[in-house]
């Protein structure tokens, strides 16, 4: 029992860590640093991808291989940049590849909403959880579908950075180092993004609800 402070203490101070500190320490060879890591952003992760995908075993295995590209690349992170920024760019680069890849081999054509079918014999991933979360109700919620239908109908880069502004809350200038292109750029697209959603779900809904 007179451990257990200390092991508190230590748990304590590895909450409060911030990514900074977890990169240098896993760059010091603390293999425990990239679990947090792992542990903190892996529903982020997942969910990014699961709204740029829209396919629920697609998204598992982006969402497992951008870990494992972390894993690789995190012992040469500089922090040039936020490790939050970064890591949104690893995913947005991999969603990208993945869809250029299933166009190439026309894995879109016939394919279910839900995904079965494809690549059903490799491993499932472990990191995210898929029981019903505190936003699964909101997930469920005939308004959510409605803007995921809406969002599912812009072209990829106004859908990413809707997602990336409006549900993710990023920064401009955290999306504009995602998209590397300037902030008034940013500001520009999301405005005619946002344009273009609203008049999707115009089609559907009162233009009143919308604007």
């Amino acid at each position: 029992m007179e451990h257990a402070p200390v092991i508190g203490l230590i748990w304590a101070t590895v909450g409060r860590a911030t990514d900074r500190e977890l990169v240098a320490q896993f760059q010091g060879g603390d293999a425990s640093a990239y679990s947090e890591i792992v542990h903190r952003y892996q529903n982020r992760v997942f969910t990014l991808a699961l709204r740029w995908m829209r396919d629920h075993a697609v998204a598992e295995e982006v969402a497992q291989d951008v870990f494992i590209a972390l894993f690789r690349s995190l012992g040469t992170f500089r922090g040039d940049a936020k490790l939050s920024t970064w890591v949104y760019r690893v995913v947005v680069n991999h969603c990208k590849n993945r869809i250029q890849y299933r166009r190439r081999r026309h894995m879109d054509r016939h394919e279910p909403l839900e995904g079965v079918g494809v690549d059903d014999d490799s491993p499932r991933r472990q990191l995210a959880s898929h029981a019903p979360g505190a936003d699964a109700s909101r997930h469920r919620s005939e308004a959510e579908q409605l803007v995921a239908d809406g969002l599912a109908q812009l072209d990829e880069e106004q859908r990413m950075i809707i997602v990336l502004r409006d549900i993710e809350d990023l920064s401009y200038e955290e999306i504009g180092a995602i998209m590397d292109v300037p902030r008034g750029t940013v500001k520009s697209r999301l405005h005619r993004a946002r344009t273009q959603l609203a008049t999707v779900l115009s089609r559907r809904i009162g233009a009143e609800d919308v604007l």
